[in-house]
């Protein structure tokens, strides 16, 4: 395979068929400790969908909504 000038890459048929990708679908690229990369379909999840996963748990903040909007607000 080679990388275009835009850092595209095309996945060659029987690693599509393998992996049961479709166009349109999206995957992502790990890479490994040992610098190995692996194409991992993300599956029937859209975009958002995985932000809003990733996301999930991290606004832990002992505030109530009164005590954000007065720091918002610079009160």
């Amino acid at each position: 395979m080679r990388i275009t000038r835009k850092g595209q890459i095309t996945i060659p048929l029987r690693v599509r068929q393998q992996l049961g990708l479709e166009p349109g679908d999206e995957v992502d690229v790990i890479v490994g400790d040992d610098g190995m990369a692996t194409i991992v379909p993300l599956g029937s999840r859209t975009r958002g969908e995985r932000i809003v996963e990733a996301l999930t748990g991290k606004g832990e903040v002992p505030l109530t909504t009164d005590e954000i909007m007065a720091l918002t607000r610079g009160e």
